[in-house]
């Protein structure tokens, strides 16, 4: 498999990084732009509707990411691919910023809006069982030991976690709860207004690329530094 050679992974990452990284810079610069000084307040939450431009692209990341490193975890298992395995020891940490800065964003939200600063509420509670279940998997890669023992562990790890995306997903139609429904993945289309919209994706999008660009740097340390090991380890013998 081409994609996984750790040689042309490292040649696309020299290669396109620095690209990737400063037009997800810039697409961001657009979105916030038009989030903060164009997109209007909400009749209801006021400026405070502003939160949303972090708060939602975040969250899509942080479910994204996880359902990425559950695929690769999946490619792990099937076919013992150890750069499959690379990138999800590399996306853990990008998912887990994503979360927090979910959770942390919410909260703020949270107290002007309901008047206190957490609920336990289906939503927000599986999105904090999220950010344990991102913790878990980041402390299993740090664990000693065979490689591909622990390798197999956090894939198998994260496949059982994979569980709770859909939980988080659709908490808000199999609950009654204080967070409000979807109103831009939606079946019969988005139900927000397109100047809302608009900074949305374009935030959305740049940290798609500012996360392909973490992945891509911490992607080509981990596979310096199995090179470096294995060079060690002949030279030893």
């Amino acid at each position: 498999m081409n994609f996984f050679s750790p040689n042309h992974l490292l040649g696309n990452i020299n290669k396109y990084s620095n690209f990737v990284f400063f037009f997800g810079i810039a697409l961001l610069v657009i979105g916030f732009y038009f989030a903060f000084f164009v997109a209007p307040n909400d009749y209801q939450q006021g400026v405070m509707v502003k939160i949303m431009y972090l708060h939602v692209p975040a969250a899509w990341l942080s479910l994204g990411i996880y359902s990425s490193i559950a695929f690769m975890s999946l490619v792990y298992l099937i076919t013992k691919t150890p750069v499959a395995a690379l990138i999800s020891k590399s996306l853990a940490p990008i998912g887990f910023i994503f979360t927090s800065i979910v959770l942390i964003s919410g909260v703020f939200w949270g107290r002007p809006m309901w008047g206190v600063w957490w609920v336990w509420d289906a939503r927000l509670t599986s999105v904090l069982l999220l950010f344990f279940i991102y913790l878990g998997l980041i402390l299993i890669y740090r664990l000693d030991g065979k490689r591909n023992s622990y390798f197999k562990i956090a894939a198998v790890y994260t496949l059982l976690g994979f569980i709770n995306i859909p939980i988080v997903k659709y908490s808000v139609e199999w609950w009654n709860t204080l967070h409000q429904p979807a109103s831009v993945m939606r079946m019969d289309g988005p139900t927000i207004h397109y100047s809302m919209l608009y900074p949305l994706i374009f935030v959305f999008l740049g940290f798609c690329l500012i996360s392909l660009y973490l992945l891509s740097q911490s992607l080509k340390f981990e596979i310096l530094n199995n090179k470096f090991k294995s060079r060690r380890i002949k030279k030893k013998y």
